[in-house]
């Protein structure tokens, strides 16, 4: 068992359904506690992606785009201050704010051979499909010149066989992730090029 293994499955309580912090008051949150630019960059990134999917392919109204939203802006918040404790800290915080427990389940669902927790509604399963891939389509722009622009598919899983590039990105999760949704490889590929390459 991970020293990380959150040790349960519930989290939050019903009664805060809809409870969910402004993004105003998550940028603040996110600055005081991940003084990394680089690791505030990809959390804004996966919270791009996040309310994107819910939009364009969940059909999500404003409230749950704006979870879904949350859940990736703030999967990572304890991870550099915190990193024997990551994911542990982050939800106890949002407990103690009586965040809507949707959200806190999918911070906490995010790295499932970690945390101890299986993605179950489609918010956990996405989270958990973005953002490793997300990470290592950030880094393939760093080497290219042009960046995103122009950056194709197969660049892509040219890289992600590539166990040296990026080698902190965990295949084995990102190959797990997508065994869980009904989406092909190339598919998700494609939509975090387009939706996280304007994210800055």
């Amino acid at each position: 068992m991970s020293s990380r293994n959150l040790g349960r499955t519930l989290f939050g309580s019903p009664a805060n359904a809809g409870n969910l912090l402004s993004l105003e008051e998550a940028h603040t949150l996110l600055n005081e506690w991940v003084p990394n630019e680089r690791l505030r960059l990809h959390m804004r990134q996966v919270a791009a992606n996040m309310k994107a999917w819910a939009i364009e392919k969940e059909r999500a109204d404003e409230q749950t785009a704006r979870k879904w939203e949350l859940a990736g802006l703030l999967h990572d918040a304890d991870w550099e201050k915190y990193p024997d404790d990551h994911c542990r800290i982050i939800v106890e915080e949002l407990e103690k704010r009586n965040i809507d427990p949707d959200v806190i389940r999918c911070i906490a669902s995010h790295g499932p051979r970690v945390f101890g927790v299986e993605p179950e509604i489609k918010m956990d399963k996405m989270i958990y499909a973005l953002d490793e891939l997300s990470g290592l389509i950030h880094a393939y722009s760093l080497m290219r010149p042009e960046g995103y622009a122009g950056m194709e598919v197969k660049g892509v899983k040219k890289r992600l066989k590539e166990k040296t590039f990026a080698a902190g990105v965990n295949r084995e999760d990102i190959t797990d992730a997508l065994s869980r949704i009904d989406t092909s490889l190339d598919d998700l590929i494609q939509f975090i090029i387009d939706n996280q390459s304007s994210v800055s």
